[in-house]
């Protein structure tokens, strides 16, 4: 994924050929914050911007901003443990990162799932 950053805020970069503009998101907060433009430097700018008024929107309301995390995560394994990933990433034809980026991402989704119906229980 594309990104950019700003005051510690991560923005998701993608291209929609359709509509001819780049967009984004802010990353890693509570709330969509969205930003667009056709050119890097207009979507640069408004990555700016967005994050600029969230953090007003933050301050007039008197909450604390969310802050975005890096996607970056280190992780210890054990030997043996680090070998069956190599192996089972190998099989599904993907690169140790992509492998443990999508089981993660796999195993978190059915787990905000589970949160999401408990919650709603009540």
């Amino acid at each position: 994924m594309n990104t950019l950053s700003y005051k510690g805020y991560l923005g998701s970069v993608a291209f929609s050929e359709q509509d001819g503009v780049f967009y984004g998101k802010v990353e890693g907060i509570n709330g969509l914050v969205n930003f667009e433009g056709e050119s890097v430097k207009e979507l640069t700018e408004a990555f700016h911007e967005a994050v600029d008024d969230y953090l007003a929107y933050c301050a007039d309301e008197g909450i604390e901003p969310d802050k975005s995390y890096s996607g970056a995560l280190n992780v210890r394994l054990t030997p043996a443990i680090h070998r069956r990933i190599a192996m089972l990433a190998k099989q599904a034809g993907l690169t140790i990162n992509a492998f443990i980026r999508k089981t993660l991402e796999e195993k978190a989704e059915s787990e905000m799932v589970v949160y999401n119906l408990t919650r709603n229980k009540d």
